[in-house]
């Protein structure tokens, strides 16, 4: 059937920085923390705000395993519960406000690398009328950040629909993410086809929801998937042809 949908991962694939660079802003993160706690009375180490940081990761965790996922302000309120499970309820809005965004933001500051092809290939099949969508987990940075980086690469406009794990509170590979988002669209299964790097996530989410998948598998440590994709491309540049390919048409 021929492709009118096409749905597209965030981390690894129109990023070419994976999931686990998004630990790379930690110590803005905490270095704010620290500084906003400090302003509202509040004396923590810098050394309990990091162990505090990696056990909030359990807590995440657990959500994540259940194919589930929550708003970054309850990331906030996981690390503060670490440090004194009273802290988060005696701060003002404002001051748990600024912590939110300073555990959002800091990614806006040095975005992560952009796949150079991603621009050519978004336009390439705008150009044939093809609707086009995000369907990503987040990490810690969230939903809201990751549509900044988009609109700072000029990525953002072709993307008729975002779906991030934090708003719609599901993570792949759960195939409805990937259901919803088509609704979103008008656009059955069938004629959608999902690209991103992982083999679980990305691959075998979408087969369960009955699309067909590319795997972008410039990622050198990704394993290979039980599941098979009906295509591979190296990076984004090489996407207009294999969907060409899969419409017959190359």
């Amino acid at each position: 059937m021929a492709v009118r949908a096409v749905t597209i991962d965030f981390w690894g694939t129109l990023l070419y920085d994976g999931p686990g660079s998004d630990n790379r802003y930690k110590r803005r993160r905490l270095a704010d923390f620290a500084s906003i706690l400090t302003e509202a009375g509040v004396e923590v180490s810098a050394a309990a705000l990091d162990r505090a940081y990696e056990q909030s990761a359990s807590t995440l965790g657990r959500i994540w395993m259940q194919n589930r996922d929550v708003p970054v302000e309850q990331h906030v309120r996981a690390i503060l519960d670490q440090v004194d499970p009273r802290l988060a309820g005696g701060l003002a809005p404002e001051r748990l406000g600024a912590l939110v965004r300073a555990y959002a933001d800091p990614a806006l500051a040095v975005p992560p690398t952009v796949d150079d092809g991603a621009l050519g290939a978004l336009q390439a099949l705008a150009a044939r009328g093809l609707t086009l969508a995000v369907v990503s987990n987040i990490m810690r940075s969230p939903g809201s950040t990751l549509r900044k980086i988009l609109a700072h690469y000029r990525l953002l406009p072709y993307f008729s629909v975002l779906t991030f794990s934090d708003e719609c509170r599901i993570r792949k590979p759960d195939p409805e993410i990937f259901r919803l988002t088509l609704r979103e669209t008008g656009i059955d299964v069938e004629e959608a086809v999902h690209v991103g790097d992982d083999p679980t996530l990305d691959v075998a989410g979408a087969h369960a929801a009955g699309m067909r998948a590319i795997q972008v598998t410039s990622g050198a440590s990704r394993a290979k998937g039980t599941l098979k994709p009906e295509a591979t491309i190296p990076r984004l540049a090489g996407l207009p042809e294999a969907l060409a390919r899969l419409d017959g048409g190359g």
